[in-house]
């Protein structure tokens, strides 16, 4: 626990935790809004061209149900993404401020540091979900009022919801401290995870749709595979029409995770440090 607390202490004594909070703040509005106008859109109509499959996968997605545990998830896209972000800086600031031979030196067995790192990122994971989970529930029976669908916080969907949206923080703030320990400069992790993160994942995405449309539908399924639809999946209300089931995004989610968590402790116990 000391050597959490010291990890922890780390990040308090740099700028960068509130600056990122700063930015997540705007972001997370931003999300709330989008789902919001999503919700109050409806579907489109049944002659309006929309493929069967697309059609009763929107149509799904639009019942209470769905609507409340998409809501009360809100900002865990750009939220997992600060998390993804400040777990690599736990890293890749031993680097760039030159503290990590330091580091190793007062604790040799770096298994025991790099299992520090992840708990310290795991804390930081729960902490971000905690905070836009309040926000959340504060915000959102609001808006479910407003769309006439009440607060849905008596459905259990909606608390699983809730927890998976906890379980894809903790596993996305692992990732991060095993990319960090993959990218040793703080910059390079910093703008390659964003990017991968951001564009990388549209890039993908649109690569698996021209594969579904063109190759054959059953590329559709894997799109799973992409980390942050995981995610998303995890925290689905109900089953939707052509998705996989929510475990399989939790599956996904949890393998790289503890790819992540393995290379990183083998990576940090044979690398040398200078």
């Amino acid at each position: 626990m000391n050597l959490v607390r010291a990890e922890l202490f780390k990040i308090r004594t740099t700028s960068l935790w509130w600056i990122m909070g700063l930015i997540l703040v705007p972001l997370y509005a931003a999300s709330v809004l989008l789902n919001w106008a999503t919700a109050s859109a409806g579907a489109p109509a049944a002659d309006s061209g929309t493929p069967d499959t697309q059609q009763a996968q929107i149509e799904a997605a639009l019942k209470p149900i769905n609507v409340a545990t998409n809501l009360y998830t809100s900002g865990q896209f750009m939220g997992v993404l600060i998390v993804l972000l400040l777990c690599a800086i736990i890293v890749t600031s031993e680097f760039f401020h030159l503290t990590a031979t330091t580091t190793f030196l007062v604790t040799p067995r770096r298994e025991a540091v790099i299992l520090a790192k992840f708990g310290a990122a795991v804390i930081v994971g729960l902490a971000v979900w905690a905070v836009t989970t309040l926000l959340n529930l504060v915000f959102v029976p609001l808006i479910l009022s407003s769309l006439d669908f009440g607060s849905q916080l008596g459905e259990p969907a909606v608390w699983r919801a809730i927890a998976l949206n906890g379980l894809a923080f903790v596993l996305w703030a692992v990732l991060g401290v095993g990319a960090g320990v993959l990218i040793r400069s703080q910059i390079a992790a910093t703008l390659t995870l964003a990017i991968l993160y951001t564009v990388g994942t549209s890039a993908v995405g649109l690569i698996f749709f021209l594969l579904t449309e063109n190759v054959a539908r059953w590329f559709e399924n894997l799109q799973v595979l992409i980390p942050t639809t995981a995610s998303q999946l995890m925290i689905s209300g109900t089953e939707l029409p052509g998705n996989p089931p929510r475990w399989v995004g939790a599956l996904v989610l949890i393998g790289y995770a503890l790819v992540a968590g393995t290379l990183g402790t083998l990576i940090t116990k044979k690398r040398d440090i200078t």
